[in-house]
């Protein structure tokens, strides 16, 4: 009997339920996934408290790798047996298995774990378009990175870094400040101890930072700006302690003619050879050893719950990981 975690309900960790479920039989243009290895990410908790809405009842999670098991009628390039990962097909990797168009399918190269495909496709493509797509950051360039011991935060520093890069990082305690440092971070701030901008200003000599990435939101957001040097960018996307309160955009003119986006993976990976162009270059980083993949956390898929509430309460360190 194949089981998933589904919701009935907004709120909690609590309305996530482990039910039989039923993935269904592969359609044209799709194939049926056992999943071996389940990524988590804020996103989930968003559509679990339904800040980000969803249909329901549903079955959460963006990414997770597998094998085939099944391909529908036209499907081409994919087999039953072969390896596969995901993290554009929209919520349902919270299951032992699921029905999903081939295209949204990329190869996991056999230098790859399912646990490592797991555990950075999302996190590792969002790095890739937020450093190299959003804004291109080149050799000597000084960037600020919010949640820098995060799922995100932790694959962007050392790939920064790997890029010639001086990396700010911002973190939450001690414990995540040696472990920032360990992965790419020149300098690490703890943001609930002191004032960031005021440190990034004396750090860069007074000018700024050309962008910040900031995953936090509310908390950051205003500090943020005024990290930045005159026309930076400040590359907003997510928002782990809340939404960011409104903005005026005449703010923007006055701290230095800034630049402001709310960037999301689906529109940068919107077409198939997007799709495999990010998710190549991110385990080619990977497997070259410029980025190592942390798995902090691991839990069994039925108790997600207990994901979401470390994820929430700020407990975890690197990347998380629900095994079926």
């Amino acid at each position: 009997m194949t089981h998933a975690i589904l919701i009935h309900e907004t709120g909690g960790p609590e309305v996530l339920k482990w039910e039989t479920f039923d993935p269904g039989k592969p359609g044209p243009g799709q194939v049926r996934l056992r999943h071996t290895a389940v990524g988590v990410n804020f996103l989930d908790t968003y559509q679990r408290t339904g800040l980000y809405p969803l249909p329901l009842p549903a079955v959460l999670g963006a990414e997770a790798a597998g094998v085939v098991e099944e391909v529908g009628p036209g499907v081409e390039g994919w087999k039953p047996g072969d390896r596969a990962a995901y993290a554009t097909a929209g919520p349902g990797s919270y299951s032992e298995e699921r029905v999903l168009d081939a295209g949204k399918l990329v190869p996991i190269p056999a230098s790859i774990t399912d646990e490592t495909a797991a555990a950075s496709l999302l996190k590792g493509m969002t790095a890739e378009y937020l450093i190299r797509r959003t804004y291109r950051v080149m050799p000597g360039e000084t960037v600020v990175v919010h949640s820098a011991a995060g799922g995100v935060g932790l694959l962007a520093c050392q790939w920064l870094k790997a890029l010639g890069a001086t990396v700010i990082g911002t973190v939450g305690s001690e414990a995540k400040a040696e472990l920032a440092r360990k992965n790419g971070c020149d300098h690490v701030l703890l943001y609930d101890r002191e004032k960031v901008s005021a440190r990034v200003r004396e750090i860069t000599g007074g000018k700024g930072v050309p962008v910040v990435y900031d995953s936090v939101g509310k908390n950051t957001f205003l500090d943020s700006l005024d990290c930045l040097a005159p026309r930076g960018m400040m590359v907003s996307f997510g928002n782990s302690s809340g939404k960011p309160d409104p903005l005026d955009p005449l703010v923007l003119s006055t701290k230095g003619s800034l630049f402001l986006t709310r960037p999301t993976l689906f529109h940068y990976c919107a077409t198939p050879a997007d799709l495999r162009a990010s998710a190549g270059e991110l385990f080619r980083v990977i497997a070259s050893g410029q980025v190592r993949v942390h798995i902090g956390q691991s839990w069994p898929l039925a108790l997600a719950a207990e994901a979401h509430r470390a994820l929430e309460e700020r407990r975890t360190m690197g990347s998380c990981v629900l095994k079926p």
